[in-house]
């Protein structure tokens, strides 16, 4: 069942403010596998909320922001954010993925930050609008997409330790190509950690992805491409950098639970409804460091995969845990293969979408 939105032309359509650039910077010749999240469209959307309320929205062309130096975006991190893609198909038609899902998201992310909620009407109004705008900047090869950045911050000037005031939301849209080009590497977390329960592991908030870039940085220097975050006391596994991670022990595939230190991936909950469709055993459960290292030694473990929206799915080839390096066998049908030509079907429409995920611009 397809998604349309077509019944939302309402009185914030009227109000919704378009100024278009006179010259577009498009270069069609170089639309396709551009370096991911790079370059960025004509326009954006953007919309502030002050006085209690928000304002009128509008689309512009992209270009710097102007901010006071005491924005407290700067000094107390109110930001959260959220990732998502337009594709095309052979028609030229724009199709979204479960784009509700991202909007119901994000103003779960602002309520955790003393943020006010985005009204759905105008994320849709906004996206959509948008969308048509920049319709030559979606890319058509496969694997390329154009990726979408809802975000908010706190853009109220005062640097007293308070919520804001005002706050800007804006979308920006930028064509890129693979997130991972490979098979990834990872090192399992035996000190950092990217969470705690209480606190705001679940939101999207921008400084959950800051605070992992040192001990990324490090295990890069390694050699490594990501962490798999384990739990405050490194114990069971969690989550594969910016993604959500999946195991394959003999033909079962499990996953951990969300919880407030796990992100609520979309891609994830789509690869567990998918695989339970595809008769396929699925757990949603704690896992233990030593479990997933006995089965990696007894030969049990098939695969490991992390999800996500920029990295769809992608599998983990290699492993490192206390100095010591685990390669993961090869297996000939992987489910992260099948995961992935199955969404990636639904998303450029090229299969019947029995979930009713896929949603026409």
């Amino acid at each position: 069942m397809q998604n349309t939105h077509t019944n939302m032309e309402t009185t914030i359509l009227s109000a919704l403010k378009i100024k278009k650039i006179k010259k577009s910077k498009l270069d069609k010749a170089t639309l396709n596998n551009r370096k991911f999240g790079s370059t960025f469209t004509d326009h954006l959307f953007i919309c502030t909320f002050k006085n209690g309320k928000w304002q009128k929205p509008k689309i512009k062309p992209y270009k710097p922001l102007k901010l006071e130096p005491s924005a407290r975006v700067f000094h107390y991190g109110q930001a959260v954010f959220e990732g998502m893609k337009a594709y095309k198909d052979n028609t030229d038609q724009i199709w979204l993925f479960r784009p509700d899902e991202n909007q119901l998201r994000i103003n779960a992310s602002a309520k955790r930050l003393a943020m006010p909620e985005f009204p759905k009407e105008l994320f849709f109004e906004g996206l959509e609008t948008l969308l048509k705008i920049e319709r030559d900047w979606i890319p058509t090869e496969d694997g390329n997409s154009l990726y979408i950045r809802p975000f908010m911050i706190a853009s109220g000037k005062g640097i007293f330790a308070a919520p804001s005031e005002e706050y800007t939301f804006m979308i920006i849209c930028s064509p890129s190509g693979k997130y991972y080009t490979k098979d990834v590497q990872v090192v399992i977390a035996e000190y950092y950690s990217r969470a705690a329960n209480g606190g705001v592991g679940a939101a999207k908030a921008a400084g959950n992805y800051g605070a992992q870039f040192y001990p990324t940085q490090k295990a890069i220097a390694q050699g490594y491409d990501q962490i798999i975050w384990t739990d405050s006391n490194h114990e069971y596994l969690e989550e594969a950098g910016t993604m959500n991670v999946f195991f394959r022990i003999n033909d079962t595939l499990i996953t951990a639970p969300t919880s407030e230190r796990i992100l609520d991936g979309i891609t994830r909950k789509s690869i567990i409804a998918i695989a339970k469709a595809s008769g396929i055993k699925v757990e949603v459960r704690k896992i233990k460091v030593t479990e997933i290292k006995e089965a990696v030694k007894n030969g049990t473990l098939k695969e490991m995969f992390g999800s996500g929206t920029a990295a769809v799915v992608t599998p983990i080839s290699h492993f490192s845990h206390q100095n010591t390096d685990y390669e993961i066998a090869q297996v000939k049908s992987r489910y992260s293969d099948l995961f992935k030509k199955i969404l990636t079907d639904i998303q450029y429409n090229k299969s019947e979408d029995k979930f009713g995920w896929r949603y026409k611009v």
